[in-house]
């Protein structure tokens, strides 16, 4: 019977006769068959005496200290001084010195000779396993309830670290994990055949245990819970051998009471019916303790609130299923794990699932899983599109195990649902997806059949039929751009099939035999496809971009795979690709699939084996493919393969080169005399001459793209075409698009040549010749009539403006300064206009534009592709300070009405320029802001609504505007400062025609710059504040009507944390204007003086600055059209205001001077302590009590304060994270969860809650 409290022991007068009723059984008896019943004793029962020719064993502490030594008379244990030994069961366990079988054995010696001082050595070892520090002594066990004794150790718990055993780090605490879990089942398994049955080990231990997991304190709960589980698992082992052992005893009693009456033996029946019944009882016994674990502990503890918890409970429960199925394998126990498959935790879901997976692979046990499998089907079939990415993988090997199991089980719609994840982007859930579509594509595969089949149709290969599968699913699963995730996915699963490329080449070019199935052109199209996927993974050895971290390095055996892999696919197509090229050279997608080949051969086989015929054949190939299209996806390849071919460190470079130069003679050759033809006739060219001319010029264009064809001077014919374009404006645009991208290329290879050699002055005065001669034009083309005109325009001239910026001279390249260009701002204003007439544009004038169009979705994702280009192109522009940050100001006001197409591009753009320039940026935004409040003027006239969404609108633009700028206020201290200055100056820039009374036109402003409020520091707030008084008049200080508004309410957002009365009322008086005098609780404590002025020290070195510099004026309009401030026109008419209103210099605001923004400050700053200085000698005059108080309060006032920036909007936490979140989501019951994790109370000791850092976007997406 198991107690629910620790048992009471005898009196101290009793201690004599309760150690002489201690079972002391023979070490024999322990290992003892319970199946041999010679010599049998019966097992341990309280009472039985020791024998009196056994001399008892050391017990592990006493081994380790020489005997008694290491003990108190009261069970506590003490420390060893001469070696550090271990002294007691929990540091044998910790150190594992010792073998786990003679630990254990030495424990039950102990035990045999004083159970009560065994077992308080085993209390100890669990309670010093939790972490805790306390020991529970003689006097504790014996008078103490369960719950008291737990509640004593709870104090004893070490409050400042909320780590122990099972929880910290390192390998030494793994290593104990993996002891303590051993020493459990160790102890069982060495006690199992007496001791566990003497109802009061296991009686005291499962008592304790389930008190432990039940307590509030953390590590009670996880040491306890696993301890019980391993404990668990030992008696089920038990319970196991017990029911073999009835079995075979059952059958031996059958067997013998079968026989004749005159050959049976009765006394060896009546002997197993002793053994049976003796059997049984121990059975009962072991399920009781089973029964008293599992309900006092797993029912609560599978449920709990630590995740680690739940998993050991779900992990050990699946052992206990798979160990003893008869017992476990029912839907009683397995409905635990369906339920917890619905875990909030990943860990825990994978641990089911793991569990799972462990029954599964059984096919024996199908038949008792058949109603678990219907009813959690579902479930598991959702869970491969798992959020954490390892529980998917587990799902869908599960599902695999579920499909081998019984194909019935999963339905078509199941099976659909695992299949598109082939096309993952996580590699694991990929491959693991494509084990599953091989065991269900080819599941039904007969290798012998195939075989014969292919010999009769006089096939080398039988995969035929298995590749025609694989095509169709392809082409079902309308993916077709990701054929290269589909060959990854089943690489590892079907890598023979997928590496036949004899087969592949079979069904391509020979015909179809009688019975065969022709295969359609969109078949051939994919299994090329597919073909040229395969040679590719194989030749690479890598996953495809977009999976995978990067390349690994090889191993060995990997790396000789490979090469045997590239010399197999060289030797195959380097005769079959010609014979495939000319099957196909009319169509341009599979040519320009079958032209990528090349590149993965190993092109020493063609001079090692004595190939030429076949590269002199695949040169005649190409040849053909070139004259024939003028596809640029196929001249372009072809100009790569040509590339390959050519390359010097193999020995078929000359021929090739000599094959390329005879080619590109033909074409240039035609194209100039096109190019004549077309000039001459002029607008009388007929469609013939602008074909030649194109074709023709398209074919270098490509060919340019990989090869320096400088020597052929294509410049000056591209140049004649686009000047002609330009002056007669009847230039055909795809022919001015190729001649732009033509010249493009050979000023570049021509810049290749100077920056590899020495090149002369006059190398160098010739590319800059011709550089500015061809951006004179690209600037020209930007007025084009025709948009793909301007768009080729636009890109090759940010790219040109990037190779010859500043940069270009890095690097010890000094010399090629003539070579530098700088862009005007005229050039400046029309690129920016381009990009704000070409990128943001409305949705609907888009649409209009798309209407009718049969791929309207197509056609939107490829404009909106093209349109992210151009503005990345300009943003470069700006990061690299080729273009004047000020610029960005156009770009960052349609921040949020763009989010969603450009919402990366501008966030990374402003992140980037921040970088290079943290002032300028901050007055770019702000103007940015001004622009906009500018343009809301011109539409709604000077009164604005306040609460219309256009207001709200730029609002919520500061809002994120001000998040960018982060948590750390000393970085953006200066920056954030000029922003308020700036936005302050604006807001005052003009007076109200009406009169003071009235509020300035750009008042408003303020409560746009209010937003930014928060990144001040509690001393710049001051600083800033009292710039905003020089502004304001008597009069604006006592106005409460609503038009004012905006300024109390910045005005208080700049008060944040000073006294009440600081403030502006709507309703009360003009505020105090003697604010710099604060009231405060208390003056400083002594013991934090040293840190301020430590503190004060480095803010006044932040401070000091050039005190003769006057406050900079407003900041003026760049000089760039596109960027100035829309005004009212009303409002520019009604104010006249003078020329001379700005102050000198104010032009030049825009030229970042640190100086001059930290003297401002400064000058702030000293403003301010002329006031305290001047309050501080009146408050002295009054008396000495008082001047004692105000100077402890300026000494406070002095101390810089770096407060924290809360976010007091609800949405600003998710404007944090930016970035998508994962689309897979699981649905748990959370009303059943919730109800469940609320049974435990709080808990006391969980370390600490764990705070995940918001990740930036991954990569930038600019290139230097």
């Amino acid at each position: 019977m198991i107690t629910s409290e620790l048992p009471v022991l005898q009196d101290s007068s009793n201690e004599s006769g309760a150690a002489d009723t201690v079972s002391l059984s023979v070490s024999v008896s322990e290992l003892e068959d319970p199946t041999d019943t010679k010599g049998k004793k019966k097992r341990g029962r309280p009472g039985r005496p020791p024998a009196a020719n056994k001399k008892p064993r050391k017990s592990p502490a006493e081994k380790a200290t020489g005997g008694a030594k290491g003990r108190k008379a009261n069970g506590v244990p003490q420390t060893n001084g001469e070696g550090g030994d271990p002294v007691t069961l929990f540091e044998v366990v910790r150190m594992g010195k010792s073998a786990m079988q003679s630990v254990v054995d030495d424990w039950i010696e102990s035990y045999k000779q004083d159970r009560d001082i065994a077992l308080l050595d085993l209390i100890n070892f669990f309670i010093q396993c939790s972490g805790c520090k306390g020991t529970v002594r003689i006097e504790m066990f014996r008078n103490m309830q369960n719950a008291e004794i737990i509640r004593k150790m709870t104090e004893e718990f070490d409050e400042d670290s909320g780590d122990y055993p099972l929880t910290m780090p390192g390998p030494l605490w793994k290593k104990f994990r993996y002891n303590f879990c051993e020493f459990i089942c160790v102890l069982i398994r060495q006690c199992q055949y007496s001791i566990i049955y003497d109802e009061y080990l296991m009686d005291t231990v499962i008592s304790l245990l389930t008190g432990l997991s039940d307590s509030q304190v953390r590590a009670f709960r996880h040491t306890s819970t696993l301890a019980a589980m391993k404990l668990m698992t030992a008696l089920v082992n038990v319970a196991l051998n017990l029911s073999i052992h009835q079995d075979n005893t059952q059958r031996q009693y059958e067997a013998e009471r079968n026989k004749m009456a005159g050959k049976r033996a009765n006394e060896k029946l009546e002997l197993l019916l002793q053994k049976r019944k003796e059997l049984q009882e121990n059975q009962d016994e072991i399920e009781n303790m089973m029964n008293s674990i599992f309900k006092g502990i797993f029912v609560h503890r599978y449920r709990d609130a630590i995740a680690e918890i739940r998993a050991i409970c779900i992990e050990e429960i699946g052992v206990w299923m798979k160990m003893y199925s008869d017992a476990f394998l029912n839907d009683s126990y397995l409905k635990y794990v369906g339920w917890t498959l619905h875990d909030r935790q990943g860990e825990v879901r994978l641990k089911c699932l793991k569990a799972l997976q462990n029954l599964y692979t059984n096919r024996e046990l199908f038949p008792k899983l058949e109603l678990f499998t219907n009813r959690f089907k579902d479930r598991i079939v959702s869970m491969t599109l798992d959020k954490e990415y390892d529980v998917a993988v587990e799902a869908i090997r599960l599902i695999t195990l579920i499909l081998q199991g019984s194909e019935d089980a999963l339905s078509n719609e199941d099976c659909e649902n695992v299949y598109h994840l082939v096309y993952s982007a996580h590699r694991p859930v990929a491959v693991a997806a494509g084990e599953f579509l091989h065991r269900k594509l080819f599941s039904r595969h007969d290798p012998q059949a195939e075989e014969e089949l292919a010999k009769r149709r006089g096939r080398s290969s039988p995969n035929g039929n298995l590749l025609r599968m694989l095509v169709l699913f392809f082409l079902e699963s309308e993916l077709h751009e990701h054929a290269a995730y589909l060959v990854d996915s089943l690489w590892e699963s079907s890598q023979e099939l997928l590496k036949d490329w004899e087969c592949m080449t079979e069904l391509l070019l020979e015909e179809p035999v009688q019975g065969e199935e022709v295969l359609s052109d969109r078949q051939e199209s994919s299994l090329i496809e597919l073909m040229v996927c395969t040679i590719r993974q194989a030749a690479e050895a890598h996953p495809p971009v977009g999976r995978g971290t990067g390349k690994r390095v090889l191993t060995a055996k990997e790396r000789k795979t490979q090469i045997d892999d590239k010399n197999k696919l060289t030797e195959h197509f380097i005769m079959a690709l010609p014979m495939l090229l000319s099957k196909y050279q009319a169509d341009s997608e599979k040519v320009a699939n079958l032209l990528q080949i090349p590149m993965f051969f190993d092109l020493d086989v063609y001079s090692a084996g004595r190939m030429e015929k076949h590269l002199d054949a695949l040169l005649k190939q190409i040849r053909l493919v070139v004259e024939k299209h003028i596809e640029t996806d196929v001249l372009e390849a072809c100009s790569k393969t040509y590339s390959i071919l050519c390359s010097e460190e193999y020995t078929i470079m000359n021929r090739v080169d000599i094959a390329r130069s005879q080619l590109i003679d033909e074409i240039t050759d035609r194209f100039t005399h096109s190019v004549e033809d077309l000039l001459q006739e002029a607008e009388e060219a007929d469609d013939d001459d602008i074909y030649n001319v194109l074709s023709t010029l398209k074919r270098l264009t490509a060919f340019h793209n990989a090869h320096d064809l400088t020597r052929w001077d294509l410049f000056g014919s591209c140049y004649r075409l686009l000047k002609a374009g330009i002056e007669q404006g009847a230039m055909p645009e795809q022919i001015a698009v190729q001649a732009l991208q033509c010249s493009h290329y050979s000023i570049l290879w021509q810049l290749v040549k100077i920056t590899e050699g020495t090149p002369s002055k006059e190398d160098l005065v010739a590319l800059r010749r011709v550089v500015k001669s061809f951006l004179a034009v690209c600037q020209q083309c930007l007025s084009n009539v025709n948009t793909p005109v301007k768009e080729q325009a636009f890109m090759l001239l940010c790219d040109l403006l990037m190779v010859f910026s500043h940069q270009l001279v890095s690097g010890g390249r000094e010399g090629l300064e003539a070579l530098v260009f700088n862009p005007d701002s005229t050039l400046q204003n029309e690129l920016l206009t381009f990009i704000l007439d070409h990128v943001f544009i409305d949705q609907d004038d888009e649409n209009q534009s798309m209407e009718g169009d049969e791929e309207d979705e197509a056609n939107k994702i490829e404009a909106l592709h093209k349109r992210r280009n151009l503005l990345a192109a300009f943003s470069k522009l700006i990061i690299y300070d080729i273009v004047d940050m000020p610029a960005a100001a156009d770009i960052f006001k349609h921040y949020m009405k763009y989010y969603n197409d450009y919402g990366d591009i501008i966030k990374e753009t402003l992140s980037k320029t921040r970088q290079s320039d943290k002032i300028l940026c901050a007055k770019t935004l702000i103007l940015s802001l001004q622009q906009l409040f500018n343009e809301l003027l011109q539409d709604q006239g000077p009164t604005l609504d306040r609460t219309s969404s256009h207001v709200s609108g730029i609002k919520e633009l500061a809002r994120r505007f001000a998040l960018t700028f982060g948590l750390d206020q000393i970085k953006t201290r200066e920056a954030v400062a000029t922003l308020h200055k700036d936005g302050i100056e604006f807001a005052f820039k003009y007076q109200n025609p009406h009169g003071a009374e009235f509020p300035p036109p750009n008042l408003a402003f303020l409560e746009v710059l209010s937003e930014f409020s928060s990144k001040l520091l509690r001393q710049d707030k001051k600083t800033v504040h009292s710039y905003l008084e020089k502004f304001m008049s008597e009069s604006m200080s006592e106005r409460r009507e609503d038009v004012w508004l905006p300024l109390i309410s910045y005005r208080n957002s700049l008060l944040t944390g000073g006294e009440d009365g600081d403030r502006m009322s709507v309703t009360s008086g003009a505020s105090s204007k003697t604010s710099s005098i604060r009231s405060k609780k208390g003056r400083t404590p002594i013991h934090k003086s040293k840190r301020i002025e430590e503190e004060s020290s480095v803010e006044a070195s932040w401070l000091r600055g050039n005190d003769n510099l006057q406050t900079p004026g407003a900041l003026t309009t760049p000089q760039l059209t596109s960027t100035v401030l829309r005004e009212n026109p009303r409002q520019a008419a009604d104010t006249h205001l003078p020329d001379h209103d700005s102050e000198p210099g104010s032009e030049n605001d825009y030229v970042h001077n640190p100086q001059m923004q930290m003297s401002w400050l400064g000058q702030q700053k000293m403003e301010d302590s002329r006031k305290d200085r001047t309050a501080m000698n009146y408050m002295k005059a009054r008396n000495q009590t008082v001047r004692q108080t105000v100077r402890g309060l300026m000494e406070d006032d002095a101390e810089p304060i770096f407060e924290d920036v809360m976010m007091s909007s609800r949405g600003q936490l998710e404007d944090m994270n930016e970035e998508f979140e994962d689309t897979m989501v699981i649905d748990l019951p959370p009303s059943r969860n919730r109800r469940e994790r609320a049974e435990l109370r709080p808990d006391f000791f969980d370390s600490a809650a764990m705070i995940e850092d918001e990740s930036n976007f991954g990569q930038s997406i600019y290139r230097t």
